[in-house]
């Protein structure tokens, strides 16, 4: 939903091996910033991509994962915890 704020280049990824789009060493290596909802989901991407979160912010917005996608209330509270960040 942020790839089309201006001057942001946004991409979606997964902690999981199952979701659409896994987050992989690419993906980390490209961000500048990794946001993510839940302290757990930190703590699985320090412990997998430790040597690459070097130079690396990553931002826990402490939502629960139990929205679906694109749910209002969700998008609503990506915009309100994301936006002073970009």
């Amino acid at each position: 939903m942020f790839a089309q704020w201006p001057d942001v280049e946004a991409a979606s990824a997964g902690t999981n091996n199952y979701a659409e789009t896994p987050l992989d060493s690419e993906l980390v290596d490209w961000a500048d910033i990794i946001f993510v909802m839940e302290k757990a989901h930190r703590a699985k991407i320090q412990r997998r991509f430790r040597l690459k979160l070097k130079s690396k912010r990553i931002v826990c917005l402490d939502i629960p994962d139990d929205y679906g996608f694109m749910q209002p209330e969700l998008v609503a509270l990506l915009e309100r915890k994301v936006g002073p960040h970009l």
